[in-house]
Formats: structure tokens, C-alpha cells, sequence
């Protein structure tokens, strides 16, 4: 077993723990933050300030691991390397049993990308990583202009101020008197495009033109954009669509309403929607009602009692000591169920600003997400606001909308080209073998079948080649699907032998030849497995143990099976449960402080 330091972790906070269980093709949950300078990026010395950045903010070097009832972060000794843009934007970076990073930087020509997986950071988070990369580059490629470093802030942030959790430091049991209620709300429609390929739009315009537009109705630059997004859709919808309302969901950075420094998720959302009816709604009326609901919505009050309506339900002691397999699934139909009632997301991250002496090297910032539906995300840097919109349609109508009715509220519309590698979409040659030999198994067994019943009759002989085909097929697919966590693979591989012996025991007459020298020979080869592994990858115990004390305490099972007489032939019973005793006793004395931490890890709840 490799001696290690033992790993630092954290709870998942509130906002993040949905973000494992729902993140997959139809949404990676990573959002990008992107920063143009105005010259070609040096991949060198974007390294070098990427590894300064991260001394700053190594909460960032986290991975994800999952316990029994919850999923949490560790720290880890990787660190990131920048690479040349070559993914489509917002590509997967979260893989489940992979242990890696949940960030990304990526360059292209002159753009600087920080890709995160949501569970890691919010928007505000991902925004001061952002900024400071940004400085430590135009520092380290401009050393003799700079003789000394001049500082994002003027306070310093400890660890335990970035890994501060909010949402549980504010929690209150007081529950909302008021709440949003939720509607069944109008849904975009279309011809979607594959998982992998997200559609970019992007416009600019002048913070100055679009400030005064906004004063004009008396309402914020939020307001104003929501209430052109909301008209957008309604251009789509036809009179007889209207009986829904068209409801945008909108983020709100909770750091406004409660001091907080920390980089973990800390946001809330409201929903903002409008009935629209065709030759009545005018477009200033829209505005207004935006403008009454924020004042209504966006208060200190109201805010708090959303987020502990949340946060009351991560705190239900029935919820919290549920397994994490069924809490996954109670998040994704709940996930599924509420997207109904969004239209669409829009996203104001707000002014990202930079001192002074940084601001000549560089042109603007631009955020965008992952979606499932079509969402805009904002912000703002001197006199240029990036309206990013992202969307698996392939419409681009209510992007075309959007920008047609600034336009004809007087603000104009810059549109930015394309500047993204080419699209290329990925290849899965793993997958395309394990189809291939799914299509060879299932053909294998219809031929079986169609000699059976032409040739003998009389026999079902095909009925056991099926059933070894079908074992054969089990196994490669727990092989494939595991394929990044072997140990988690070795754990699987038994369960499955195991399961498939005793079925073909059961079926063939009960011999107990499964439960007299499968159940015992496989336990310990599988815990022996283990240990291998563990010493080759030269793995820590937070990545062996639970998977060791899970397969010996399976090897322990036989005892139990001759105390209850179900075993016939009991030596190999013995010498597993004997053996499999002492690999955990030896782990209990020589690795308890690394057992104890692990089992809290795990079981935290």
C-alpha cells in the first residue's frame, strides 16, 4: 500500500450538487470565460501564468469523487496544462470514475479560454480566475513595463475565504411566506443540432448607447435586455401559442445581498416571464412588468427565502440519508420536470474590470454556457458589452431578434466573426468497437436460435448459448463503461460474476458448485486484484480503500454462508473469509487515521 499525504476535501455546496448528477451530453454544465487580448497568445507564458494563478487559487486543482450519499471535492496533486484550442466550446470536462481536473485553458489566436465545470465555481468565481490569468500574462509578457505587480484587490483572500460556503453560513430555518409561483411556460421548438455541436452568436454594443436607451424607460440595463430577450421569443410564437407565458430564468449573485468572498457557487435564480397577446403588448409594457417584478423579486427577503427553501431541503434528515444513486435520480427527474416552466436563461455577469495600467493590452471579455435550451449570457468590460447567446436549436431566429430590436430601440449592433477552430466532431473509437461487438453477440445468438429450432427441435441448447452470450456482453459492457477506474471495474467484474454463477446454478439445478468455489475463489482474487492495482498505479489509499475494504468484506461472506450451512464444500470458504479477516484487520492497524478519514469522506451525509 503507497504511503500518502493525506488529501484535504469539501462538501459539495447547495447550487453544486445538482450539477453531477445532471451533467451528460445534452448539457456538460461547463460555462466558459473568455478574455481577447490585442496581441497573439504565447502558449509559454500563458503556462507560466496559469501555474502563478493557480498558487492563488489552488482550490481550483479539485477533483470530483463520490461517496455513499453525497458527491465531494478533493484536492489533487494534478496540475493543468494550456493547449491550443481544438474542442468545441463547453466540451465535456467533468467524466464520471475519471480522476481529473474540472477546469480547463485554452488558447486561440489572440483569446484566452477558462473552462470550469459548474459544481467547481459560479460565474463570479470563474470571473476573478479569469481576470487574474489575465494579469499574471500581460505581466509576464510585458516584464520590462511592469517592474512591480500591481494587484487585482486590495484584500488578500485566504483559503477559507474562497472555500467558505455561503449557503450554509446564511441558512435560516424561517421559510418564505411568498413564493414564485411556477407556470407551465412557452417551450422553443426546432430541429436540434448533435449533442457535441453548440451554436455561438455573439454581438457587441456600447455600454454608453445601451446605458441611455435603458434610462430612457427608467430601468436598468438588466430590465431593458430582459424584456427585448422576452420579445425575442414572442416573435417566434404564433396567437395561438400564447396561452403560455414566455419565462426566462435569470441568475442572481447572492453576494449582493450577503458579504461573501467566497469562489464556491453562491447564486440564486429568479423567473421572469410575461402572457403576451398579439396587437395589445407594446414593447414598453413588457419593459414595465420587468421592471415591477425585479423590484418585487430582487429583494434581500425574498432572496433569502429562496435560497433557504433549497437549502431546507438539503437539511431534510430523510433526503440526506438516502443513497446517492437514488438521489441522483430524484435530482435529474426534478431537473427534467422544472424545465418546463423556462423558457430560456439569461445570464448578466456584470462589469469585469481591471486596473488601469492593464487595460491597453486588452480588447474584452465574453462568457458563454453549455445549454440544453437557448440561453444569453452578458458582460461588460470599459464601453463594450459581449451579448454571447448559446443554443442546441439550429433556428438561430430569436438571436436574429434579439439584436433586430435593439436595433430599432437605437442601439447598435456589432456582430462578431466566428472565431473558433473548425468544428470537428469527435470520435469515439471505443464506442464504435463495443457497438460492432454488441451487433456480433446479439447476431450470434439469432443464429443459434434459427439452428435450434430448424436442425434440433427437440433441444433448447440455444437457450445457453444466449445466456453465455449475455454474461459474455455484461462483462465487456461493465469493462467499457468502467473502463477509467479500474479498481471500481475489478469491484463490478465481481458483483457481475458472481450474480451471473448464481444464476446459472439456480438454472442448471443447484449444484452450490457457485457459492462452494465461485463466491470464495473469485472474493479473494478480486481483493488480491485490488492491492495489485493499487501498488502498479502506485495509488494513495483515497483511491484504493473503499474499494478494498468493499471486496474483502465480500470475501467475508462465505463464513457467513457455512455458519448458516448453505456451503457444502467448506475449505475454500475458510481460507477466503480467514484471509479476507486479515487484509482488513491489517488495514484497521496499519492505515487507521487513512481508514477513518476515508470512511467520513465517504459516508458524510
Amino acid at each position: 500500500m503507497a504511503e500518502t499525504k493525506l488529501a484535504r476535501w469539501r462538501k459539495l455546496d447547495n447550487a453544486a450538487k445538482i450539477f453531477p448528477a445532471t451533467s451528460g451530453k445534452k448539457d456538460t454544465r461547463v460555462f466558459r470565460f473568455s478574455c481577447d487580448l490585442r496581441e497573439t497568445i504565447r502558449e509559454e507564458i500563458l503556462q507560466e501564468a496559469l501555474d502563478k494563478t493557480i498558487e492563488a487559487y489552488p482550490m481550483f486543482c479539485s477533483v470530483m469523487r463520490k461517496g455513499f450519499f453525497w458527491f465531494y471535492l478533493e484536492k489533487s496533486s494534478l496540475r493543468p496544462v494550456v493547449k491550443e484550442e481544438s474542442k468545441l466550446p463547453c466540451s465535456n470536462i467533468y467524466v464520471r470514475d475519471k480522476k481529473s481536473l474540472l477546469f480547463e485553458v485554452t488558447y486561440f489566436k489572440n483569446r484566452i479560454n477558462f473552462e470550469v465545470f459548474h459544481a467547481l465555481t459560479d460565474g463570479t468565481g470563474a470571473m476573478q480566475f479569469t481576470r487574474e490569468l489575465v494579469k499574471n500574462y500581460i505581466l509576464k509578457a510585458h516584464k520590462e513595463e511592469f517592474p512591480e505587480e500591481i494587484p487585482l484587490d486590495s484584500q488578500d483572500l485566504t483559503d477559507a475565504d474562497m472555500e467558505d460556503d455561503s449557503f450554509f453560513k446564511y441558512y435560516s430555518k424561517t421559510k418564505s411566506d411568498e413564493k414564485q409561483k411556477s407556470v407551465h411556460s412557452y417551450q422553443l421548438r426546432g430541429l436540434k443540432s448533435d449533442y457535441e455541436n453548440m451554436h455561438i452568436t455573439e454581438g457587441m454594443v456600447s455600454v454608453k448607447q445601451l446605458l441611455e436607451k435603458s434610462r430612457e424607460y427608467g430601468v436598468s440595463m438588466t430590465v431593458f435586455l430582459t424584456a427585448v430577450y422576452l420579445c425575442a421569443i414572442h416573435r417566434e410564437m404564433s396567437p395561438r401559442q400564447e396561452k403560455y407565458p414566455v419565462v426566462l430564468m435569470i441568475p442572481v449573485n447572492l453576494r449582493k445581498y450577503f458579504p461573501s468572498q467566497s469562489m464556491l457557487n453562491f447564486f440564486s435564480w429568479i423567473d421572469a416571464g410575461f402572457q403576451f397577446e398579439t396587437g395589445v403588448t407594446t414593447f414598453k409594457d413588457v419593459v414595465n412588468h420587468v421592471k415591477e417584478f425585479f423590484k418585487i423579486e430582487l429583494t434581500k427577503e425574498r432572496v433569502a427565502g429562496r435560497m433557504n427553501e433549497f437549502m431546507n431541503l438539503e437539511q431534510n434528515p430523510f433526503l440526506r440519508v438516502a443513497p446517492l444513486a437514488l438521489k441522483n435520480l430524484c435530482l435529474q427527474a426534478a431537473a427534467k420536470f422544472t424545465s418546463k416552466n423556462v423558457t430560456a436563461i439569461f445570464s448578466n455577469m456584470g462589469v469585469v474590470d481591471m486596473p488601469e495600467v492593464y487595460r491597453p493590452y486588452i480588447k474584452w471579455f465574453h462568457v458563454f454556457t453549455s445549454t440544453p435550451k437557448t440561453e444569453l449570457c452578458m458582460c461588460s468590460f470599459e464601453d463594450h458589452v459581449v451579448l454571447s447567446f448559446t443554443s442546441r436549436f439550429e433556428s438561430e431566429n430569436v438571436q436574429r431578434n434579439f439584436f433586430r430590436i435593439l436595433n430599432e430601440q437605437g442601439v447598435e449592433v456589432e456582430m462578431l466573426k466566428d472565431k473558433y477552430p473548425e468544428k470537428r466532431k469527435p470520435v469515439y473509437p471505443g464506442m464504435q468497437f463495443f457497438k460492432l461487438f454488441s451487433f456480433l453477440c446479439l447476431a450470434a445468438v439469432v443464429i443459434c436460435v434459427m439452428a435450434n429450432v430448424i436442425i434440433t427441435p427437440h433441444s433448447i441448447w440455444s437457450l445457453f448459448v444466449g445466456g453465455a452470450m449475455l454474461c459474455m456482453w455484461l462483462a465487456l459492457a461493465v469493462g467499457f463503461y468502467k473502463r477509467r477506474n479500474l479498481l471500481k471495474n475489478a469491484m463490478w467484474q465481481l458483483l457481475l460474476i458472481i450474480a451471473c454463477c448464481l444464476a446459472w446454478d439456480a438454472f442448471t439445478g443447484w449444484n452450490r458448485w457457485s457459492i462452494d468455489y465461485v463466491l470464495p475463489g473469485i472474493s479473494l482474487l478480486t481483493t488480491i486484484s485490488i492491492l495489485t492495482i493499487s501498488k502498479v498505479q502506485q495509488l494513495g489509499p483515497p483511491e484504493y480503500m473503499i474499494y478494498y475494504v468493499m471486496s474483502a468484506g465480500v470475501g467475508i461472506v462465505p463464513f457467513l454462508l457455512i455458519l448458516t450451512g448453505c456451503v457444502g464444500v467448506h475449505y475454500p470458504s475458510v481460507i477466503c473469509s480467514g484471509l479476507s479477516f486479515l487484509f482488513i484487520a491489517a488495514l484497521v492497524i496499519f492505515k487507521w487515521k487513512d481508514f477513518m478519514v476515508e470512511l467520513h469522506k465517504k459516508f458524510h451525509f
